[in-house]
């Protein structure tokens, strides 16, 4: 009796002690495990945390400890560190070992118990630390943003970067800050001139700006597809009504030594040279078209060796098609049109069709019926990339284009692959050449950095500041990169690892642990190949779970992928291309592609990253637990011949 009495006893002061204090005593012991957890991992990995960067050695750290929080549902503990008026964890991410101490101590407090044997309350700005680190890492990778905004603008250069200058002062003067040269376009000659011409552009505009290359990687595409000849088509703009708005603009130019023309036309067509020579303005060149009538087109101006003209019809030619200049109504001189362009048509292909994946060295093929509409022969296409007839299995997924065509693996006999396509518009879909192909279940072993990767990156590393490493899967990829670059004698470049396949989201710790040893390292998020990979309902949460990692990294990381494409093409953009550009912020730099209106789609992005610095930060999760949090043995990959 007396026992119980005093039980009692207990229970009855438990029940009189304040709200707060019951809910501390019930949280200590929780938040004291979760500090426990984060010290235990990262002890468990402490090998990786020493072969870090010195500098970055607590990034490396709180990285873990992030990890270790994020095992965890935390969203039940949330909820009631904020009854009290407490941190809620949900910001910790660039500094994870202050905030759960500066949680414990307020616990305690509020318990009326001492501080936690040996700690001490988290130093004056210990909260902001990460957030420093994170910024001086991004201006190291980089350097700093222009204006009042703290993101940076990085553009991707197209080919006319090459030969225009001006293109440069107008980006540079619009805001950009990094120069992005996609090393799977063009060549080292023009690479090299646009580096020049940005320099240039820097002396006139002073305004300083970071070179990124981004090397091509295994990308795997879609191969050739056999033509069906040689043809050329153009046609005029009309109104409603049929009436001519504007004629096509068609460059007749010599065959045996063609100019290319110095403003856009509807097509380019290659005739006699003595024909064009004997041309004068105001005559006219009659062709005949494949439909078995004639089309006319009026010579405006001479440039070279070559004339302007002007169609006032519909045309289609073929290759070696009869045409002869007039004088009036007097024939001067006839001839032959050609060499014309090869006409590939694509593959039409429908819920339900088969295709052929086939090696590179064949060429791909429409599909083929009798009279009676049976299938005589699947259509096919090449892959670029042979190492997948010997990974693809069965039931494994794949897409073309973006994600536009999907199917599934039925067959793989090592020189084919039988494709049931379950994915493509009511209409069916066309697949061409040069398009990308996902594979996000298929284990493909090969490393990220090709040999042509490698040649390219020797070509460009005296002249560039940071370079993108393409389909990075696991940690040694990354160690493959850094052994390159200290080869070259760069070990102190910039890189960039690019987050575009499943595998690579899913090792993203293991990287980003690898990646810290040789720092200043970025994160790209390449949400095109990514949304392919993981699908596109995953994307939104995915993209989360990149920032909230590479903040507990310190690591910067730069948002790609169509942001405002619609504008830079078109020159308006789309509501939601505005909103998406606004998360942006969230972000240390942004990536456009290239476009005809690419300078104000900088200046207007500019506007947008400024307004939006002012009102946001980052974000707050909720804590969830973390699928990705556990880390995995870091696989060792076979090796492998790299493609070129």
């Amino acid at each position: 009796m007396a026992l119980l009495g005093c039980h009692d006893l207990l229970s009855t002061c438990a029940r009189l002690k304040p709200y707060p204090t019951r809910i501390a005593e019930r949280l200590l012991p929780l938040l004291e495990a979760v500090r426990a957890d984060a010290l235990a991992l990262e002890a468990a990995h402490q090998a990786q945390v020493d072969q870090a960067h010195p500098a970055y050695r607590d990034s490396a750290r709180n990285l873990l400890h992030y990890l270790a929080l994020r095992q965890t549902d935390q969203r039940e503990l949330q909820d009631e560190l904020a009854e009290l008026g407490l941190s809620r964890l949900g910001r910790a991410e660039a500094h994870v070992m202050s905030s759960l101490d500066a949680v414990l101590i307020a616990l305690n407090a509020l318990a009326g118990r001492p501080p936690r044997s040996g700690s001490a309350a988290p130093t004056p700005g210990a909260m902001s630390v990460g957030a420093t680190r994170l910024d001086a890492h991004a201006e190291a990778l980089l350097g700093r943003a222009a204006g009042k905004r703290a993101t940076r603008i990085m553009v991707t250069m197209p080919s006319e970067a090459a030969y225009q200058p001006q293109l440069l002062e107008a980006l540079l003067a619009a805001g950009m800050d990094v120069m992005r040269i996609n090393c799977a376009h063009d060549d080292i000659e023009a690479w090299l001139a646009m580096i020049r011409n940005l320099r240039a552009a820097q002396r006139v505009t002073g305004r300083m700006c970071r070179i990124y290359a981004d090397l091509a990687g295994p990308k795997l595409r879609t191969g050739a597809i056999a033509p069906l000849g040689r043809m050329l088509e153009f046609k005029t703009r009309r109104d409603t009504f049929g009436r001519v708005l504007e004629p096509a603009r068609v460059w007749l130019t010599p065959r045996t030594t063609p100019e290319v023309p110095p403003f856009e036309v509807a097509a380019v067509l290659p005739l006699d040279g003595a024909l064009l020579q004997a041309a004068l303005a105001g005559d006219h060149v009659d062709v005949d078209d494949a439909r078995g009538v004639q089309r006319h087109l009026r010579l405006e101006a001479r440039h070279g060796d070559s004339w302007l003209a002007l169609g006032f019809q519909h045309a289609y030619l073929l290759d070696g098609a009869r045409c002869a200049l007039y004088h009036g109504e007097t024939c001067v001189m006839a001839g032959h049109a050609g060499p014309l362009p090869e006409v590939v048509q694509p593959l039409l292909l429908h819920v339900g069709d088969t295709l052929l994946l086939t090696p590179p060295d064949q060429l791909g093929h429409p599909a083929e019926h009798d009279e009676h509409g049976a299938l005589l022969r699947p259509a096919a296409i090449p892959c670029i990339l042979e190492a997948v007839f010997d990974a693809a299995q069965p039931g494994q997924p794949i897409w073309f284009d973006d994600g536009k065509i999907g199917g599934h693996i039925v067959q793989n006999t090592g020189r084919e692959i039988h494709i049931e396509i379950t994915h493509a518009a009511p209409q069916g879909s066309k697949l061409r050449a040069e398009k990308g192909i996902n594979l996000p279940q298929t284990d493909l072993a090969i490393p990220a950095l090709t040999d042509l990767d490698r040649e390219n990156l020797r070509l460009l590393a005296p002249h560039v500041d940071v370079v993108g490493m393409s389909f990075v899967h696991c940690a040694e990829d990354v160690r493959d990169l850094h052994a390159r670059l200290a080869e070259l004698g760069v070990s102190r470049m910039g890189t960039v690892l690019k987050i575009e396949t499943r595998q690579t989201f899913e090792n993203l710790p293991l990287i980003l642990l690898a990646a810290l040893r040789q720092p200043p390292v970025g994160v790209m998020v390449a949400r095109g190949d990514l949304a392919v990979e993981i699908g596109f309902e995953r994307l939104a949460e995915v993209q989360e779970e990149i920032l909230w990692l590479c903040e507990a990294a310190h690591v910067p990381v730069i948002w790609a992928t169509q942001v405002l494409e619609t504008m830079a093409r078109r020159g308006m953009p789309t509501r939601a291309e505005v909103s998406d550009a606004a998360k942006g912020v969230r972000a240390e730099c942004v990536m456009l592609n290239k476009g005809p209106y690419i300078a104000d789609t900088v200046r207007f992005l500019c506007g947008v990253l400024e307004r939006m610095s002012d009102h946001q930060a980052k974000h707050r999760p909720m804590m969830r637990r973390l699928a990705v949090s556990k880390i995995p043995r870091e696989p060792r990959r076979a090796p492998v011949t790299s493609p070129g």
